[in-house]
């Protein structure tokens, strides 16, 4: 859950370059010119779309474009991830309606951005992601959108409808903006539907929904709230929110209070996060815990520091990091009903309508998953749902695998672990396939951790 740092756009001759590469001859569901009849695809409900043909869909070929936002992804993969390349197709930019401009991509100042890719050879799915964090809809191409549309999907992002440190400002009341969050992947899914039948002549045979941290969350409440529009999902470590506790709010006002020098370790411990994490709680006290904090609390309980981030998180990196003092006693549990309501409104239930998989790292240091995933399985075997849910605890995974770089003998990335799990799911959905029961998949102590996982490898139980 990490604010969105800006990149300029790449200079118009690139965009030019990309624009007449010549066609591809080989599409096998767009016949001939791969370029030809773009303009026929419409994205219902979009207030501005743009559509280009390209001569490759994945970060290989677009880093350097307008077509992504290399420094958007950053932290989120390991260095020497390696990635598919020469994917050719169309990729589609837009923006639904909206009257919040917090996403200033292509200069547009529009938020409810999106991007839908493609690809020539159709497998005829469909993924939808939401962006992590406070980021935007680009985050997550290369960890997500790069193997899924080298795979043969189309691929369908959305910045959420807000973006950035100052999300909470978005809405008029309490909750506002979070609750947009899951209007605008709902929105975007129903529209991408539309978008793949016009540029293949036919619907998907099948949908799935995708997402890291605030995407995982986004991923848990649409198959839980419409499962109708998908087929299937991967959350990886989604954020949980839920009417009376446990939520980040009831666990990262501790991490704060250990910031200003109020709180022991054995006080972290207490709250959920993990013992053996503490090498990352440096790094944590500088990148997160503050600014995670006090946005959060600001969109949900606004009156509880009004000072305190105010109209604006702050204008430098120094000020929007920096915690709310107030936040280091913040009490969810006693504050008012309306603040309860307001998360309530963008709850949680754990009653999913279709297979989910659930990954986690047993490190992690924002999301601790004492106080997240591990209770959101509770909640949905309590609901009843168990059989469509498999929950892996990734031994040596913490929340972005970009500290893996810092960190290789003590951390392994959860990316090939994650993409592990969407064939599984793939398998699980299409042939019925049972995906391995929960476990703790074991970090290996030697061979290809940023590039290969096998779910099987089991360490201890999770339950």
């Amino acid at each position: 859950m990490r604010p969105s740092r800006g990149v300029p756009l790449a200079a118009a001759a690139l965009a030019a370059a990309a624009l007449t590469w010549p066609a591809h001859a080989h599409a096998t569901a767009v016949r001939g010119d791969h370029c030809a009849h773009q303009e026929r695809v419409h994205v219902p409900g979009a207030a501005f779309q743009q559509s280009t043909c390209l001569p490759d869909l994945t970060t290989t070929g677009l880093a350097g474009t307008p077509y992504t936002d290399m420094a958007d992804q950053a932290g989120l993969t390991a260095r020497a991830t390696r990635t598919p390349s020469g994917v050719p197709g169309v990729q589609i930019d837009g923006y639904f309606p909206d009257s919040s401009h917090f996403n200033t991509t292509h200069g547009r100042r529009h938020d409810a951005q999106f991007v839908i890719r493609l690809p020539d050879r159709w497998n005829g799915g469909l993924v939808v992601t939401g962006a992590p964090g406070t980021r935007r809809q680009y985050a997550t191409d290369k960890a997500i959108s790069d193997q899924v549309i080298a795979q043969g999907y189309a691929y369908a992002a959305t910045d959420k409808g807000n973006s950035g440190a100052d999300f909470y400002r978005d809405g008029s009341r309490p909750g506002d903006a979070v609750a947009e969050w899951n209007a605008r992947t709902t929105q975007l899914t129903r529209a991408a539907k539309r978008a793949v039948a016009q540029r293949y002549g036919q619907a998907p045979r099948r949908t799935y929904m995708t997402g890291i941290s605030n995407g995982g969350y986004l991923t848990r409440w649409q198959l839980e709230n419409h499962p109708e529009l998908y087929d299937g999902g991967v959350d990886w470590e989604g954020a949980l929110w839920t009417a009376d506790g446990p939520s980040l709010l009831t666990s990262l006002p501790t991490a704060v209070a250990r910031m200003l020098g109020s709180a022991r370790d054995e006080d972290l411990y207490a709250v959920g996060f993990a013992r053996g994490s503490e090498f990352l709680w440096p790094y944590h006290e500088k990148a997160y815990w503050g600014v995670t904090q006090k946005i959060y609390r600001a969109e949900f309980d606004p009156a509880y520091d009004p000072g305190c981030p105010g109209p604006s998180a702050g204008s430098t990196a120094e000020q929007i990091l920096s915690p709310c003092p107030a936040d280091a006693v913040y009490d969810y549990a006693s504050r008012p009903a309306s603040v309860h309501r307001a998360v309530a409104r963008v709850a949680l239930t754990g009653r999913i309508g279709r297979p989910l998989i659930t990954l986690h790292g047993d490190l992690d240091a924002l999301l601790p998953k004492a106080a997240d995933s591990d209770v959101y399985a509770r909640m949905v075997a309590a609901r009843g749902r168990g059989a469509l849910h498999r929950y892996y605890t990734i031994q040596g995974g913490t929340h972005v695998d970009g500290l893996y770089d810092t960190y290789p003998d003590r951390l392994r990335p959860i990316l090939p672990c994650y993409r592990s799990a969407f064939d599984a799911l793939v398998s699980w959905v299409e042939t019925g396939a049972q995906p391995p029961a929960d476990h703790t998949v074991a970090r290996p102590a030697g061979g290809d951790v940023v590039d290969s996982c096998a779910l099987a490898d089991r360490a201890d139980p999770v339950r």
